[in-house]
């Protein structure tokens, strides 16, 4: 039977959380300052310390320092303030979980059912470094490089823990399937796991994808609809891109994340949230700060536990073997035995690769197909998208052209010269994907009203030197 230990100088509270706890099977020990919740430890470690964050003799976080296997406990520290700043230095330190006073009953049966995964998640974490040994492989991740190591080690460290994370790395380098990797070691990785862009989602939608609307709350809204963070109850919310978020959303994540509740769109009734965030960002967070796009306040709430991901030329001892799992999967997927050559493989350390795992692996394909048995390097003119950076494109445009005209031809030019992948078009242009897609939305609106006012017998046919952009708005990803 797992053992929880409560300590808080409040009588009242001790009693009520007592018993919720004891009812979920646990047997329940008590203290009231340091030097008793001590006397506790000494003669039973605990499964589950709850405890809270000021005593009479000191900070309850303390405690931590005299647990015999911190690892094989649950942290959970009590705050009375409503600023969470302290609590969010406990989880840094140790805790893995933090509540506020009053104390939300649902939050709080949600910890200690998802906590007897403790020992079962540190034999998970011993596992799979177990199988990185073997095959370079961690999670949802591979590479046995010192740099991706260090990076292993963080991830098994805030996994089991409640902790915010951000992650940062350039586009390509693997952040949504380090998230996942921390939600599959997490406590929380029996419920949903949920991802987001926030830069390719209508900045009028993603607030109702997010917290849901009530029926009737705008126009279209003919229904009830449970945005992310219901659908996620228990689980973890996903931001990629968060510094794309509009600034008024930004306010009201921060609100979720000091308060642990939300608001559907078109209601005021507070519903209580319990999801972990990750969130990730392509582009400097502190850079997005400074020039007024991210709010300071709410970068330091996801930024609890920051991790960089290396770019794949930090990580070089990696390329053969990502290139040669890469083979495995397409070789799987087709029925195929294809191999690569000696050559090819050379060829692969003597690239750049800007676009970091997600160019290689797109690299790996297009070899694939282009082989009979064996698998050769593809020519500079078959190069990755991203090369296009690097090209020398030239479009003419007549003295006393609008400039708005200007700047669609060079959009749309840049555009295709990336073969229509608009993270990378949006890169070499130096704008926000966001910016890009309203941009796109834009020139399609103007063509289908230019359309319409076209009128008389014979329809003029304007030529266009750059296709218009037809793609629509990507949706959610769901996992």
């Amino acid at each position: 039977m797992p053992h929880a230990l409560i300590v808080d100088d409040e009588a009242d509270v001790v009693g009520w959380m007592s018993e919720v706890v004891s009812r979920e099977g646990y047997t329940v020990a008590t203290a009231d300052s340091l030097r008793n919740a001590r006397a506790q430890l000494v003669r039973q470690a605990p499964d589950v310390l709850l405890t809270d964050l000021q005593l009479p003799d000191g900070r309850g976080i303390d405690l931590v320092h005299d647990l015999e296997n911190p690892a094989q406990t649950e942290i959970v520290v009590i705050t009375g303030h409503a600023s969470v700043d302290s609590a969010i230095e406990a989880v840094r330190v140790g805790a893995s979980d933090y509540l506020v006073k009053p104390v939300d009953v649902d939050r709080l049966l949600a910890i200690l059912r998802r906590q007897p995964q403790a020992a079962e998640l540190k034999s998970e974490i011993g596992e799979l470094r177990e199988e990185l040994r073997r095959v370079g492989r961690f999670g949802h991740m591979f590479g046995d490089s010192p740099p991706m190591q260090s990076l292993y080690d963080k991830l098994s460290r805030v996994a089991p823990t409640a902790a915010t994370v951000l992650l940062t790395g350039e586009s390509g380098t693997g952040k949504e399937l380090a998230a996942r990797t921390i939600h599959d070691l997490s406590r929380r990785k029996k419920f949903p796991f949920l991802a987001i862009n926030c830069g390719a989602i209508s900045p009028n939608l993603i607030e109702s994808e997010l917290f849901g609307h009530a029926r009737g709350s705008f126009t279209g809204a003919d229904r009830e609809h449970r945005g992310f963070f219901e659908q996620a109850k228990g689980g973890t919310i996903f931001l990629d891109e968060v510094t794309e978020m509009p600034l008024d959303l930004q306010v009201k994540l921060l609100r979720v994340l000091e308060t642990g509740t939300f608001t559907r769109v078109g209601t005021t009734d507070p519903i209580p949230s319990d999801v972990r965030i990750i969130a990730a960002t392509n582009r400097s967070p502190e850079k997005a700060v400074a020039e007024g796009k991210f709010r300071d306040d709410l970068y330091h709430r996801l930024n609890v536990f920051p991790i960089t991901l290396p770019p794949l030329r930090e990580r070089s001892t990696d390329i053969e073997m990502l290139a040669q799992q890469f083979l495995r999967e397409l070789n799987r997927a087709e029925g195929t035995n294809k191999v690569f050559s000696p050559d090819a493989l050379a060829k692969l350390y003597e690239m750049t690769w800007p676009g970091n795992v997600r160019e290689l692996k797109n690299y790996v394909q297009r070899a694939y197909i282009l082989a009979d048995n064996v698998v050769e390097g593809v020519d500079s003119t078959q190069a990755p998208p991203l090369a296009a950076e690097d090209q020398s494109g030239l479009i003419v445009v007549r003295v006393g052209t609008p400039l708005e005209e200007v700047e669609r031809r060079v959009t749309m030019a840049t555009l295709e010269s990336c073969g229509r992948v608009k993270r990378t078009a949006a890169r070499i242009l130096g704008i926000s994907l966001k910016t890009l897609y309203n941009r796109l939305e834009a020139y399609a609106a103007k063509d289908r009203a230019r359309e319409l006012e076209e009128t008389g017998p014979m329809p003029l046919v304007e030529e266009h030197e750059i296709p218009q952009a037809k793609d629509d708005l990507p949706g959610m990803r769901r996992h």
